[in-house]
Formats: C-alpha cells, structure tokens, sequence
C-alpha cells in the first residue's frame, strides 16, 4: 500500500521516518510539500520519492494531510481531483473537523482525523484518532497502524478532539515550558546550568516512569514525596498561592477554545 505523506514539516518528516524505521519500504512511500527545496531535502535525506500534491495523492492508497490549518482548503482542491476512488485522507491539521474534509473531497471519500504530538519524533507520541462519516473498520486499523510507528493511538468521538488537543496536542509544550523554569531554578540556586539541566531531565523522566509502570494515581505518588512540614510541601504550598493549577486549567480551556476557533475559520 502506498502512502502520500502532503507536508514536509517536523511532524510530516517525524511520521515519514517512523514508518521507515517500522520497516514500511521506501517504495511505498512519497512525501510532497509546496515548498519544492524542502521536499528535495526530505527526498534526498530519507531516500522516498518526491512529487507534486496531485501527483503523490494520484499514486497513493492513503493520503496523509500534514499541512497547517488555515492550507487545508488550498490543499483539498489541489488534490480533489487527483484522488482515485476509496482513497484514505488521514488529516493532522489542528481544529479541522471531518465534515469540513468531506465537504472538499469527492463523495463517500473515508476521512479520518487525528490529533497528534511531537514526541512522535521519538516514537513516543500520542495520537487520538476518530473516523468521518466513510470509514470502515478497516480503514480505522490502516491509521492506527500508520500512527504505531511514532507512538500510541487512542480512539475518541471527533467532539473529544479540541479537548485533547489541549491535553496532549499542546501538552509537550507544557512540560517544556515547566522544565525551562525548573532547570533555570536550579541556576538561580547556584548550581551550573549543565548539573541543573541533568538533574530536571532525569527527574521528569523518573517521575513518568513511576505514573506509567506502577499505575498509581498522580496524587498518591506526589503524597509519597510530601512530608509533613518538609521541603516538598513548602514548594507546593508556593504553586497554591500562585494558582499554578488554576492557570493549568486555563491555559488548557484557552488551546480547546483556540482549536474550535481554527476549525471554524
């Protein structure tokens, strides 16, 4: 099965290169970007052919959209016409509901849309995925076998999509913007920035370690570390006066309100 990859970004070479290392052959692979030297040193680099949105979306069983929001409609009607009968379009694009794909496409074409994230480029993505009005359980199993090669996939109803780009869509984020003020923290205590930088790393690593492999909930873990009137509570006592989870909550209402507005533009 061929698969046209449109979008030669970080999240469209990250899948590409994932699926090559899934042992997905290089012939059955094709990457196009509007960007002609970007999809010439994604060619070069990964050795999969190149061609124009028409062209790989003319050769390809399925046709993955890695495009940005606001250039899904210019992408649509370049490749409406290109796409041979029960093709697969699987869209990455942020707030672009199924319907509006569909409406784009010829009839009956299975859309299936997915909200992924960037620790795809490490094989440790996650992906919530849901079907258009077209799919068959066959095609719901193609997209999460394509997506297993970068991560996790998770099924939900499209009207979960918007939330969980605000959880997991933008949540590296997240956690890189909290490791950035930890690790200068531990600058402004004194320590050098590489010790201070090794010290964040490992422990975001363990602390995620210890949620996955012992199952418990994040509120007993952090319980185990807060002892009565030690260090630990002195710190968490500063995030509830600041209304660090209130902020949390806010942040993350804003990216799902930020979502819808990106599918209705």
């Amino acid at each position: 099965m061929t698969i046209a990859i449109i979008g030669a970004g970080v999240m469209g070479e990250a899948l590409l290169s994932g699926l090559l290392r899934a042992g997905v052959p290089t012939s059955e692979l094709l990457i196009a970007d509007r960007r002609l030297e970007r999809s010439a040193q994604v060619t070069q680099k990964h050795g999969v052919k190149n061609g124009t949105n028409q062209e790989v979306a003319a050769t390809a069983q399925t046709v993955v959209l890695v495009v940005k929001p606001q250039d899904m409609a210019i992408v649509l009607e370049e490749i409406r016409d290109s796409l041979k009968p029960n093709t697969l379009v699987v869209s990455l694009a942020a707030g672009i509901t199924t319907a509006f794909i569909e409406n784009l496409l010829p009839p009956e074409t299975p859309v299936i849309r997915v909200m992924p994230n960037t620790p795809a480029l490490v094989d440790e993505g996650m992906a919530a995925i849901n079907s258009g009005s077209h799919c068959t359980e066959e095609h719901m199993q193609t997209a999460e076998k394509l997506l297993r090669s970068v991560g996790q996939v998770v099924r939900v109803p499209e009207k979960y999509q918007d939330a969980v780009t605000a959880i997991s869509g933008s949540g590296p984020a997240y956690i890189f913007y909290a490791v950035e003020a930890m690790i200068e923290g531990g600058v402004m205590l004194g320590l050098p920035r590489d010790v201070a930088n090794e010290l964040v790393l490992q422990t975001v690593y363990g602390a995620a370690t210890m949620l996955r492999e012992t199952g418990e909930h994040p509120t007993v873990l952090r319980e185990q570390v807060t002892s009565p009137g030690g260090t630990t509570v002195a710190a968490l006592r500063q995030f509830d006066d600041f209304k660090v989870r209130a902020a949390f909550l806010s942040a993350m209402e804003a990216a799902r309100d930020r979502s819808r507005e990106l599918g209705m533009q």
